[in-house]
Parts: C-alpha cells; sequence; structure tokens
C-alpha cells in the first residue's frame, strides 16, 4: 500500500515554493533502502520494495496525494548575503504521519531542475548522495539529532561535473525544512506577513505547545537557540564538523541538515576545517559555537517585529536571549566533556576534560580513539596493561608523557568520587564511540560508487556504523586512521 501524504507546506501562500515536479529518469534502480526508517514512518515495506515504490523515489511518479514543491530560502553564505536561493535540485514530495503521531517530510534530492536552479542541471553524482546517506545513518546511529535517508536510487544517467559520473537521487527525511534562511528570506525582502507565517507553521510543526502562548514567537526563537547550542555540543564531542554552517543549512528543527563539506576529525586539531572554499577556517570545529551564535544572531533579527511591537523592546529582549547563548553551549559541551572522561558536570571535571583536548592537539592525538581507550583503563595505573594496542590511550601521543600527567589527575579525580568504576566504564563506551565515519572512508564509498557502481563499500559500512559504541574487533580496520595516502583534507559542497 503506497504512503498517504499531506501537503502542509505546499498550504502555505505561494511565497514559499515553486510548484515542480521532480524530472523522471530512465532507469532508475535502487541501491539502498533503509527499511528500518520506513517502518518507523509506517511505510509499508511491500511497497518501498515495489516497482510503484522505486517510480515514486526516483521521480518517476508522483503519488495522488503529493504536490512536490521547490522550498523558496535565502542565506548568509560565509557572512555574505545573498537574496534568492532555494531548492535548486530538490523536491519536497510532502508531509508523512508516523505511527506515534509525529509529522516527517519527504524530499527528493538530485531529482531534477526547478525554479532555483541558477543554471545548475538539478541533479545529483552517485557519489554525494552515497556519502549523504552513509552520514546520516551514522549521525543517527550515533545519537546526533539528524535528517535521515530513506533510499539512494542510481538514475541511470550520467551527470557532467568536472568528468561525467553517474547520477543519482536520495529520499531525505527531516523533520521540516525549515531553515534560518528560509526566516531570512521574507524577513529581508519586506515582507513580515510571511515571516509570521512561517513562524506560526514552526510553531505547529516543533512546537505545539507554544500555539497560545503570549510569547510564542520570543519562545519559539528560545527553543531554537536550545536546539542548536545543543546539537553543536554534540557534534563537537565526537569531533564532527558540518563544513559549511551558512544559514541556509540550519534547520530549526535542531536537526543537522545538508551533509556537503562535512567531516569527522582524526588527529585532534581544533582549527581543522574541510570545506575546499573554506579558505580562512570560518566553519573549523573549534569556530562552529560563534557561527551557530551568529546565525541565530539573524534569526532573531527576523522575529524582532513579533517578538514585541516596541522596536527597542524587542532588541533588548532578543539580545538578552543572544547574550546567553555562549553560556549555554559551553554548559552543554562540558557536560558532554565530563561524561566522555567518566566523571560528573562540574568545573574542575570541565577544566579537566578541556585539559586533555589540549594535550591531544599537542600530542597529535586521535580523539575518537583516544576517548574509547580511557573507557578501557584501570583505576590502578599498575594494573593497566601498557601493550593493550588500539585501546591503550597514551600511544596515540607523540609525547605519551604528556598523557601520563593527565591520567594521574584523572585517576586522581576519580578516585575522589568514588563510586563503581565498572559501571563508569560501561558508561563511557556507551558515550565514546568505538566508530565514527572518518572521511577516508566516506570516500571510499563514494569513489566505489562513481568509479565502479561499486555499492558493497556502502553496504558494509552501514552495517558497522549502526553500532558505533559496541565493540566490534572482526571491523577493527574501520576505527583505524587514515594512512597517510588516504587523508582527505578538503571535501566539497553541492552535489
Amino acid at each position: 500500500m503506497q504512503p498517504n501524504l499531506s501537503d502542509q507546506y505546499a498550504s502555505l501562500p505561494d511565497a514559499f515554493y515553486a510548484r515542480v515536479d521532480p524530472t523522471p529518469v530512465a532507469q532508475p534502480r535502487v541501491i539502498a533502502l533503509n527499511s528500518a526508517l520506513a517502518k518507523s514512518l509506517g511505510i509499508d515495506l511491500d511497497w518501498l520494495h515495489s516497482a510503484d515504490g522505486l517510480a515514486v523515489l526516483s521521480g518517476k511518479k508522483v503519488l495522488p496525494d503529493s504536490q512536490p514543491i521547490a522550498q523558496a530560502y535565502a542565506a548568509h553564505q560565509f557572512g555574505n548575503w545573498v537574496p534568492q536561493l532555494g531548492d535548486g535540485r530538490a523536491h519536497l514530495l510532502g508531509e508523512i504521519e508516523t505511527p506515534d503521531g509525529r509529522i516527517r517530510d519527504l524530499q527528493l534530492k538530485g531529482s531534477g531542475r526547478t525554479p532555483y536552479s541558477r543554471g545548475g542541471d538539478g541533479r545529483s553524482s552517485i557519489g554525494p548522495a552515497v556519502r549523504e546517506y552513509l552520514a546520516t545513518e551514522a549521525m543517527a546511529a550515533l545519537g546526533i539529532p539528524t535528517t535521515r535517508a530513506l533510499a539512494v536510487i542510481s538514475s541511470g544517467e550520467d551527470v557532467m561535473r568536472e568528468r561525467p559520473e553517474p547520477g543519482g537521487i536520495m529520499c531525505r527525511v527531516a523533520a521540516s525544512h525549515v531553515r534560518i534562511g528560509t526566516f531570512e528570506y521574507f524577513a529581508r525582502n519586506g515582507h513580515g506577513e510571511h515571516v509570521q507565517t512561517l513562524a506560526d507553521f514552526a510553531i505547529q510543526r516543533h512546537d505545539q505547545d507554544l500555539a497560545d502562548h503570549s510569547q510564542r514567537y520570543f519562545k519559539l526563537f528560545d527553543r531554537v537557540a536550545k536546539r542548536t547550542t545543543d546539537l553543536v555540543a554534540h557534534w563537537m564531542s565526537v569531533g564532527f564538523v558540518h563544513g559549511v554552517m551558512n544559514t541556509d543549512n540550519m534547520a530549526v528543527s535542531g536537526e543537522t541538515l545538508d551533509y556537503g563539506p562535512f567531516g569527522f576529525l582524526d588527529t585532534f586539531a581544533p582549527d581543522t576545517a574541510f570545506s575546499y572554499i573554506d579558505r580562512r577556517g570560518r566553519y573549523a570545529w573549534s569556530r562552529q559555537p560563534t557561527i551557530a551564535h551568529w546565525n541565530l544572531a539573524r534569526l532573531a533579527e527576523c522575529l524582532l517585529p513579533l517578538i514585541d511591537s516596541d522596536p527597542n523592546q524587542a532588541i533588548e529582549i532578543a539580545n538578552e536571549r543572544l547574550n546567553q547563548i555562549p553560556q549555554d553551549f559551553e554548559q552543554a559541551f562540558h557536560a558532554r566533556l565530563c561524561r566522555k572522561i567518566g566523571l560528573d558536570p562540574g568545573q574542575d571535571a570541565a577544566q579537566l576534560a578541556l585539559d586533555l583536548l589540549d594535550r591531544m592537539a599537542a600530542g597529535e592525538a586521535d580523539m575518537t580513539l583516544t576517548f574509547r581507550a580511557l573507557g578501557h583503563l584501570d583505576l590502578d595505573p599498575d594494573n593497566s596493561n601498557l601493550n593493550n594496542g588500539d585501546l591503550n590511550a597514551r600511544q596515540h601521543f607523540n609525547e605519551p608523557e604528556s598523557f601520563d600527567q593527565w591520567a594521574a589527575n584523572w585517576r586522581s579525580a576519580l578516585n575522589a568520587v568514588k563510586g563503581n568504576h565498572a559501571e563508569r566504564q560501561r558508561s563511557m563506551q556507551a558515550t565514546n564511540p568505538a566508530f565514527i565515519l572518518r572521511n577516508h572512508l566516506a570516500q571510499r564509498a563514494a569513489d566505489a560508487a562513481v568509479n565502479d557502481l561499486d555499492f558493497q563499500p556502502l553496504h558494509d559500512m552501514l552495517k558497522v556504523f549502526a553500532k558505533p559504541f559496541q565493540n566490534q574487533p572482526e571491523h577493527s580496520a574501520y576505527q583505524q586512521p587514515p594512512r597517510p595516502g588516504e587523508v582527505v583534507a578538503n571535501t566539497f559542497c553541492g552535489t
């Protein structure tokens, strides 16, 4: 049975979108279907795996109750204002209600030209589609709020990039695709009535309990700010770098949106930026909180007339909340760091965790392997097995003595708070992943897809990264940092 879609966003005024159907492709072929996600959405698996399902997921067929649209938005990109963007290669098919009453968008990416394509072909290479599918599922398994991938389809047609590459289409699932840049599109073009309509839509979709609140628009901003700071703190705790935190890539839902030049840190180097065009490191790991704050200030500007009819009062209210954001981030990030080293959040524990990060940066230590190893160290250093291979933290430092000094302070802190160390270790291992989607692995899967139409690496990695906190000794190769010839220093936007 085919899914029933609603047209909630397509019921908004015409200024919010362009009505446009996906462009059919000649020979679509299923590369990956996310049956577990489909089940949670209430999508019939027989339909999903049928020829009819393939036709819908590839854009060859439109469901009877679907009104495909391309959403309009704008953005600050690398700090520069771009007044007109929009979905140039994506079609929102509609919304689906899940068995537990949630609403989720179904969107195709790489599904053809729209009025917002700006000269582009509206298509995607299969490589970025595979890469995003893999990334969303790896992030979801880490417990990080993210859009999800329902399917990847090979289009059977080439797209022209630097050379011809096989085309691909991804079906993306999201709580919504409302972006900070969507608010900017209307606010900066003088359409205050549409800003209010969009804010009401966002409240109805994400924060229904605010619908009758007398300060609902300020409360909406407060919620978005909280979701955003928590998200960035979670990113950074596992070494994730989004890569291009433009305002059109920041969702008000608090989900990770648009996996372009993303990457995970191998060696802990806080100034690492992955986007090829980010020459000044605007979106480096360490700058993500600042950029999130900056982006939220742009959202606050859009909502000022709704926050208070007195402009000065609105600015004062917004600034008071904006000034709180650095503290909110620090609290969220420090709490995650403390849990990573097995201590309850507190100033001393946070400083101890930050000291470890400093030593990791100086010692060029691998972030993931170092934190994972802590969960295997005994409280008594004499009992620690210094030949324990990859589970031995000190081997990841250029100067192991630096780690030894830190570990002595760490053990003192643990002994001071006492507690069951075995339970603590289990908690740390449930917090510090053994497996992350390292950049060279994501690139390996994408290259295999593009060069050889080989999707086995994708499927192999999906199985491994579905259980990132479990020890999987048979897959230990996926834990290893890249060899010198495998390092991926630059990644790219777009498809």
